[in-house]
């Protein structure tokens, strides 16, 4: 299974950098690189601190998708 994730398209639309989000969420900005490019499973904290500052739930942000 891999992950997909909408978190550069709701990033762009709401005109942060990778560094702001990650700053926003106590991560690094390579875990958001890692993240959006679906090279890094976030923890389940991570992926609830990441939703709520795009006020979305994990199923808008996130989809397991079978390889």
């Amino acid at each position: 299974m891999a992950l997909k994730t909408k978190i550069r398209q709701y990033r762009e639309q709401a005109g942060l950098k990778q560094s702001e989000l990650a700053e926003l969420v106590h991560a690094r900005r390579e875990t958001i690189v890692h993240l959006e490019n679906g090279r890094y499973n976030p923890s389940l904290k991570l992926a609830m601190d990441i939703c709520k500052v795009f006020h979305q739930t994990v199923e808008d942000l996130f989809e397991f998708t079978e390889d």
